[in-house]
């Protein structure tokens, strides 16, 4: 029932209704769901605060995942390839998952096995930071990969 009662226990409605009344307090229903339903006498007010204060807890708590993006042209020279790379490791050692694509402009899409083998030599050189997601994947005018960092032990 309440924090301040003495007996908690099953009550109808009615007695719920004068238990609350004579403490000055609000009948708030807890779970509806069990069987009886949950109430407690307490301030509305209180527990609205307690409440909004648990999601904010909560949200506090989630993961916010980053992802960065790392754009490859099909012929990218070793220089463009290894600073891209250097920033991957950077993003991964960070903890943001990292999506690395190639962009074929124009007719260059007529290279996309060397799109592809760019973007699997990328993930073979990070394998020691993170591990793949989703192997290169063309859509439309980009071949697409994910990579996510690796747990810390």
């Amino acid at each position: 029932m309440g924090d301040n009662i003495e007996n908690p226990g099953v009550y109808s409605l009615r007695e719920a209704m004068k238990i609350a009344d004579s403490l000055d307090l609000d009948l708030v229903e807890i779970s509806p769901k069990a069987d009886p339903p949950v109430c407690k006498a307490t301030d509305f007010s209180k527990f609205l605060y307690q409440q909004k204060k648990k999601q904010k807890e909560i949200k506090a708590k989630t993961v916010k995942v980053v992802v960065k993006e790392i754009r490859f042209g099909p012929q990218t020279d070793d220089h463009d390839f290894n600073f891209k790379l250097r920033h991957a490791e950077k993003f991964l050692q960070e903890g943001a998952k990292v999506k690395a694509y190639v962009f074929f402009k124009g007719r260059s899409i007529l290279f996309k096995e060397q799109g592809e083998i760019l973007l699997l030599k990328f993930a073979t050189s990070l394998e020691d930071y993170g591990k793949v997601e989703q192997l290169p994947k063309l859509e439309g005018k980009r071949m697409t990969m994910f990579i996510s960092p690796k747990k810390k032990s």
